[in-house]
């Protein structure tokens, strides 16, 4: 595993985010280094993640939606000793610390759809001591640099980056990397 994770997304600030095995498929033919994983089940994530890591990829796992993972930490335990994922992504503060404390890299996600969601940012940040945020949707280049002055850790802009004009605006307003599952977005 990389020493850090803000190290890894200063080196490669593209991140593919994989929603199914038709992602999979594309990914391994990128060149994307860090990978979101977005789906699989208890039975086959072993599986799926042996794939990238063995064609030499960082995976985080969104144990949000896992499928027949509930919303307890003993999911955290499950992808450090069951796979080979370097860490997590999760909505729920509980699940991103738990990760920390297992020694995997944590992003705390946020859905940022409103002013509420946005005051509770920082203290749910503050809560989950993650190595990065994403923010979702990431293609909103004003909220972007609120949120960087924000927060003391590395942000990604996630969910309807499309294009390389999202790309390039998210980054100016102080992204360190984005997520994206459109495979013409990892080729930039």
């Amino acid at each position: 595993m990389p020493a850090s994770l803000t190290d890894l997304l200063e080196d490669a600030p593209v991140i593919a985010s994989v929603k199914d095995e038709a992602g999979l498929k594309a990914v391994l033919r990128s060149d994307c280094k860090v990978v979101f994983l977005l789906y699989g089940s208890l039975l086959d994530l072993p599986e799926i993640v042996a794939t990238l890591k063995d064609d030499g990829r960082t995976v985080l796992v969104n144990v949000d939606l896992v499928e027949g993972f509930s919303g307890k930490d003993v999911v955290v335990r499950y992808v450090k000793e069951r796979t080979a994922a370097d860490g997590i992504l999760s909505s729920k503060a509980f699940m991103v610390r738990a990760a920390r404390e297992a020694g995997l890299f944590a992003v705390h996600r946020f859905f940022l759809i409103d002013s509420m969601s946005y005051r509770n940012l920082v203290p749910q940040l503050r809560s989950s001591k993650a190595d990065c945020v994403e923010i979702l949707p990431g293609c909103v280049p004003r909220v972007i640099s609120w949120v960087v002055d924000d927060i003391e850790v590395p942000l990604i802009a996630g969910g309807l980056v499309c294009d390389r004009d999202d790309v390039f605006a998210a980054l100016k307003a102080g992204a360190t990397a984005i997520a994206s599952s459109n495979a013409d977005v990892w080729e930039m």
